[in-house]
């Protein structure tokens, strides 16, 4: 029966089934009860010594909270606490303890969200909210965030669909359009979407606080500037996100534009040009040519530190490839070789000597390094004469020329790398989506490649780890192909990979059905091929051109040039290449006054086909590439190594490739 008993003659009970707490919880349920009462009585049996007191069986965490206002003064010592009285039955009490902390239900976060709502729309502030339930200010502004979520991602919430973590990844910015927007991707992809994801798609259209131009500019400069500042009320300040990238990268350029001037006038340089980039582009090097300086020699001092900082080095090499290192000692080496090539770095990173006759010719570049700090770009350059400048006039179009003069000019090794990694993932969709083909490029690769050097962990040599990258980070989220990897990838049976032996997720991987177990092949060998051009020239890669003529791939329909992605990056001499190429001089001739940002839209207009012109130049222009993103056309084979002139020797080889596998899946069944 339920009795109010004085809250002085209660004591915790040894057999109550909880023995661990939260600080945190404890606090949030403390200012509960002070703001409205206990309201849930506790589950107490009388205690035989001493007598005419209970202990709590069930309720202990409110008993202790009750205690602690008693200590601080706000209960009396004698107040009376509402409780159930049981027999001491022994189990039954300590069931009956268990039962009442298995079957509480947390609430829903979005009910959370409502709630918290609905007390300040009554007129409570935020703080006071807080103060009342026991939780942090960050805590509730949080919890608001989420209650104004787009209405299709807080139903999910509600709904159990999403995490608290997905949600709140949704909730990084108030945008909720762009929240929907995000939430229609996610939901049109075959698995669950990580929280890291969600948030890089909801903040790419802004920057992070800890981006080098943010750190340069300041915060207090950019909100005077009238920039806007978004906090992420669930993680630190370094995800805070700035949304005027407009007046950021204002308020950068003048920054390093003043930063330039004083250089040179510091240096006594002919000009130093600024760039908010980490690394001088190549097409600002237009119209320069690089100056070769020596380095300066070192002393037979510094020649003797650093050969004695190379043994050194070398030491803690051999330790790192000694199998027998322990761990501990791995580490230890690492850090120590670190601190060897700073200082051997230190040593021999001097500066070039400069003729100083020359000084007042040549010119550098300001960069801007990761951590917001400006900084000269050790390469100097001297400006070409005109005379020695190539092809068309790349300025503002106001020379009178009467004709362009179209050539051949080489891509640069960034555009070219760039443009290989692209051919190579549309290559690589095509491989994933072909399982029998991909099946037979793999057993190709295992038994044709020569053994790799070191031993697996799991006794094998055999392995499909995707290749180095020409351009580290390079990334066109857009591109088809690019999304059609990322949505395979998604698509893949992966349950299997959250075991925690490599035995179980063997056992479990076997378990998939054929189908699932052909997809994962296909992923693994597609993610190994590597960028390459067409052609067997540098980058050139002839076996990925038989690929490509044997899966009959239309480059053409998986990219095509954009500003953006090509014509921006080439001279005005390429892109008159491409118009010719196309429609013949004429074409060309028709944009020879262009200036070059007028005249890259246009030619990915043209290359798309949104232009006026007859049908078989609208199909050239759609159906144009660069050399290097082709698949070379197959060579002419001899007669006697022509598969064409050998049907019943081609017929022998698949049929005994079909019996094979009949062999193989019996044994397997």
């Amino acid at each position: 029966m339920i009795q109010t008993i004085p809250l002085a003659k209660l004591v915790p009970s040894k057999r109550n089934v909880r023995r661990r707490s939260d600080a945190a919880a404890d606090a949030q349920l403390r200012a509960d009860i002070e703001a409205r009462g206990l309201l849930q009585n506790l589950i107490v049996t009388a205690n035989k010594k001493p007598r005419g007191t209970f202990a709590v069986e069930a309720g202990g965490r409110r008993h202790a909270a009750l205690k602690a206002l008693a200590d601080d003064g706000k209960l009396a010592a004698d107040f009376a606490v509402p409780c159930l009285v049981l027999d001491d039955l022994g189990s039954a009490v300590a069931e009956a303890s268990l039962a009442e902390n298995f079957q509480k239900l947390a609430l829903n976060p979005a009910d959370e969200c409502l709630a918290f709502q609905h007390f300040i729309e009554q007129g409570s502030d935020v703080d006071g909210v807080a103060r009342r339930f026991g939780v942090t200010v960050r805590f509730v502004e949080g919890r608001l965030r989420l209650a104004s979520l787009a209405p299709v991602v807080f139903q999910a919430l509600a709904d159990g669909e999403i995490t608290l973590d997905v949600a709140k990844a949704y909730a990084s910015t108030p945008d909720r359009e762009r929240q929907a927007h995000v939430f229609d991707q996610m939901s049109r992809g075959y698995g669950g979407a990580h929280p890291d994801s969600i948030r890089r798609m909801m903040t790419q259209a802004t920057v992070s606080a800890a981006d080098p131009r943010a750190r340069l500019v300041g915060e207090d400069a950019y909100l005077a500037a009238g920039g806007r500042i978004d906090r992420d009320l669930f993680a630190d300040d370094t995800s805070t996100r700035w949304l005027d990238i407009a007046i950021l990268e204002r308020l950068a350029n003048e920054t390093m534009d003043e930063a330039a001037a004083t250089l040179a006038a510091e240096t006594g340089y002919a000009w130093i040009r600024s760039t908010l980039d980490r690394y001088v582009d190549w097409q600002q090097t237009e119209g320069l040519e690089r100056v070769e300086l020596k380095p300066a020699a070192l002393t037979e001092s510094e020649q003797e530190q650093v050969a004695a900082l190379e043994a050194q080095a070398a030491d803690k090499i051999a330790l790192l490839e000694d199998e027998a290192s322990s761990d501990q000692d791995r580490a230890e080496a690492e850090t120590e070789l670190e601190t060897i090539e700073k200082a051997v770095e230190a040593i021999t990173d001097k500066p070039p000597v400069l003729d100083e006759a020359l000084r007042p010719q040549i010119g550098a570049f300001l960069v801007l390094g990761p951590d917001g700090t400006p900084r000269l770009h050790q390469t100097l350059y001297i400006e070409r004469t005109p005379q020695e400048e190539n092809g068309p006039d790349d300025g503002d179009g106001d020379d009178e020329a009467s004709e362009p003069a179209p050539r051949t000019v080489g891509l640069s090794q960034r555009l070219t790398d760039e443009l290989a990694i692209q051919r190579r993932d549309i290559l690589a969709v095509h491989v994933a989506a072909d399982p029998d083909f991909a099946l037979d490029l793999a057993i190709f690769l295992m038994v044709d490649r020569k053994p790799g050097h070191g031993v697996e962990r799991y006794g094998s040599s055999l392995n499909a780890r995707p290749p180095q990258e020409p351009v580290i980070g390079f990334k066109i989220p857009e591109a088809p192909a690019t999304l059609a990897r990322v949505e395979a990838g998604q698509a893949l049976d992966s349950s299997w990979t959250t075991l925690d032996t490599a035995e179980a997720r063997f056992d479990a991987f076997r378990a998939l059905g054929p189908d699932e177990r052909a997809a994962w092949l296909g992923h693994a060998v597609a993610g190994s091929l590597e960028a390459s051009v067409a052609g067997t020239g540098t980058g050139g890669c002839r076996f990925h051109d038989h690929l490509g003529h044997l899966l009959g791939i239309d480059v053409a329909a998986w990219w095509r040039p954009t500003a953006a992605n090509f014509f921006d990056k080439v001279t005005k001499p390429v892109m008159f290449d491409v118009l010719t190429e196309i429609d013949g001089p004429a074409l060309a001739a028709r944009y020879g006054n262009a200036k070059k940002a007028d005249l890259a839209a246009t030619c990915e207009k043209i290359c798309a086909g949104d232009f006026i012109g007859e049908v078989s130049t609208k199909q050239a222009a759609r159906a144009w590439l660069p050399a290097a993103m082709r698949f070379a056309p197959e060579p002419a084979r001899q007669a006697d190594g022509d598969p064409a002139t050998l049907p019943d020797e081609a017929d022998a080889s698949a049929t005994e490739l079909d019996h094979a596998r009949d062999v193989i899946d019996r044994d397997a069944a």
